[in-house]
């Protein structure tokens, strides 16, 4: 780029590799599409590049903007972070964002709805995408694909930011009139003796529970593994099966009168969801404030079970 080039037009670049589209990138900037177009035919004639070609109907990226997408990308926020004055504060209601949350489907039914209606009055140009969780790998923060992932702490290095949200634990959950129901006290030799329904991303049939049982010299029987808590509680609604579920997450069950929710006869840990980040945000504005609707959303929660 010559010395004398436009640095403004790093955010339009920017807005052009993310979306892809000439339209959106002007809707996520607040432009008219000719501008928008304007500024392409100029950042093609600063980078020497179509950066976008047309491919059928939409517009696709060439090789030399995948290259420069994650270079520009921190070079934007970077740039946000060392205007920004010290102290200052910004505008929710002028926030104009789309950000991506990974999390898994228990996160998701209990606190999506009302991080959307949170985000719909605070920052009504704000766009939350949540995105699947299928494993820990960091390497979406590490390359900007997410803004946040969210749920129990893994392999994280030293690269990124974690924050505690709130305490959760597991418990049992049976439809109701289930024969473990048919006595008061659910004893560990009771619940081992029924078939049990779990929920694995990788299709794993044991776990800390069962580690609890085997040191009491008990074993249960997996007899179903499924991918989600949902499903899981659909089975245990139409069968004596037993589900393990998080508790955050049958609290805010819309289903909940035909399933009934049992402590587990045996110690277990609980496990505390954190919300992570890449460090390239730390002084972010605007992810300041999307950390922030987060943590309120779940600090009733973790004021609850007395989590940090």
């Amino acid at each position: 780029m010559p010395t004398d080039a436009d640095l403004n037009l790093l955010f339009a670049l920017n807005a052009l590799l993310s979306e892809g589209s000439v339209a959106k990138a002007a809707e996520r900037l607040g432009l008219s599409e000719s501008a928008m177009s304007r500024a392409l035919a100029r950042l093609r004639e600063s980078t020497g590049d179509q950066l976008l070609v047309r491919a059928g109907r939409a517009m696709v990226l060439t090789p030399h903007a995948e290259a420069l997408r994650d270079r520009v990308r921190d070079l934007v926020q970077e740039s946000r972070a060392v205007l920004q004055p010290a102290g200052a504060s910004m505008d929710p209601r002028t926030l104009r964002h789309r950000f991506t949350i990974r999390a898994n489907d228990g996160f998701i039914e209990a606190f999506a709805h009302q991080l959307v209606a949170r985000a719909a009055h605070e920052a009504p140009g704000v766009r939350l995408r949540f995105a699947p969780k299928p494993d820990k790998d960091v390497r979406p923060l590490r390359e900007g694909l997410l803004d946040l992932d969210v749920g129990v702490l893994g392999e994280s290095g030293p690269e990124v930011r974690v924050q505690a949200l709130y305490r959760d634990h597991f418990i049992a959950v049976v439809r109701q009139g289930h024969p473990l129901l048919a006595e008061p006290e659910v004893t560990a030799e009771r619940y081992a003796a029924c078939d049990h329904v779990v929920t694995s991303r990788h299709g794993r049939t044991v776990g800390p529970v069962d580690d609890a049982l085997a040191a009491m010299a008990l074993v249960r029987n997996t007899a179903v593994v499924v991918p989600s808590f949902g499903t899981a509680l659909s089975i245990a609604a139409a069968t004596d099966l037993v589900a393990l579920i998080p508790s955050s997450y049958f609290e805010h069950l819309r289903a909940k009168g035909t399933l009934c929710a049992i402590p587990l006869p045996m110690p277990t840990a609980q496990i505390t969801v954190s919300q992570m980040w890449h460090p390239r945000l730390d002084r972010d504005p605007a992810h300041r404030w999307l950390r922030g609707l987060v943590l309120e959303v779940c600090r009733p929660r973790s004021e609850q079970a007395g989590a940090p």
